[in-house]
């Protein structure tokens, strides 16, 4: 009986420990993200089902049917047709992107201040970056590392990171930015509220001015630099995936000869 009491101990001290766990508020914001794109992609897929193709899409559907057009041409063109299919990949990320990038509006933190999500879409692009450099070349792929002359293996080595360092910092350069400066005006505007009507309660007296101005800023801050930012991130990681694919015909054949 007593070990028994002895493991029910540990396990309720495990769970304790566990739901201790520090997690920050921008993980919960991510979370909540991917959840509203969990539903809806869910309800897409249904309308998609149920959808009669002889009338005309409207709604949410349709809006997915021009995202997944978009990047289709988009992959195509930029990235060649070994690339076909990639467009899926390319609007996930970018509808991600941009709803982090726009959920601080909801008054919650940002995702996009927490410089783990930034990296880790950093991270997804230079994966993805070296994953289709070996699917192409295979073992050629090291010969990367060697170029133009063995002695400049560290400077490669180096550079090979400029990607995910380049990408993730500049998301979480813009965020930050964004955040800190609306934290100072949102005090400013506070603080003059409350010289202003003084004759109000402390809490009341503070909440008259920030709404005015705020909104505009919030249109730039949150809505137009994060499409720019969303454009950026999705256009330059297209670029560096697509470039490590064969470029023309004469190079496909000579990693087909390779092989």
């Amino acid at each position: 009986m007593i070990p028994v009491i002895y493991a029910s101990d540990a396990f309720n001290e495990r769970i304790s420990h566990f739901m201790d766990f520090d997690i920050s508020g921008e993980v919960y914001s991510s979370l909540i993200v991917m959840g509203i794109i969990v539903i809806l992609a869910i309800i897409v897929g249904i309308q998609a089902h149920f959808h009669n193709p002889l009338k005309k899409t409207k709604g949410l559907l349709f809006l997915a049917e021009t995202g997944v057009n978009f990047f289709d041409g988009q992959v195509e063109k930029m990235m060649g047709p070994k690339f076909k299919g990639f467009g899926g990949f390319v609007l996930a990320i970018a509808v991600y992107l941009f709803l982090a990038f726009i959920f601080g509006m909801t008054g919650l933190p940002s995702p996009m201040t927490d410089l783990a999500v930034p990296l880790s879409l950093g991270l997804t692009t230079f994966l993805m970056i070296h994953l289709t450099s070996v699917h192409f070349t295979h073992w050629k792929y090291f010969k990367r590392y060697v170029d133009p002359n063995p002695i400049f293996m560290p400077i490669n080595l180096v550079s090979m990171w400029s990607p995910l360092i380049s990408l993730s910092l500049r998301l979480f350069g813009n965020a930050i930015a964004g955040w800190v400066l609306m934290t100072i005006l949102y005090s400013s505007l506070e603080s003059l509220s409350a010289m202003i009507f003084t004759g109000l309660a402390a809490g009341l007296s503070s909440i008259w001015i920030a709404p005015i101005i705020t909104p505009i800023l919030h249109c730039y801050f949150d809505l137009f630099a994060g499409f720019i930012q969303t454009t950026v991130f999705i256009f330059f990681s297209m670029i560096l995936i697509g470039q490590e694919g064969p470029q023309d015909i004469e190079q496909e054949l000579s990693l087909r000869g390779g092989n």
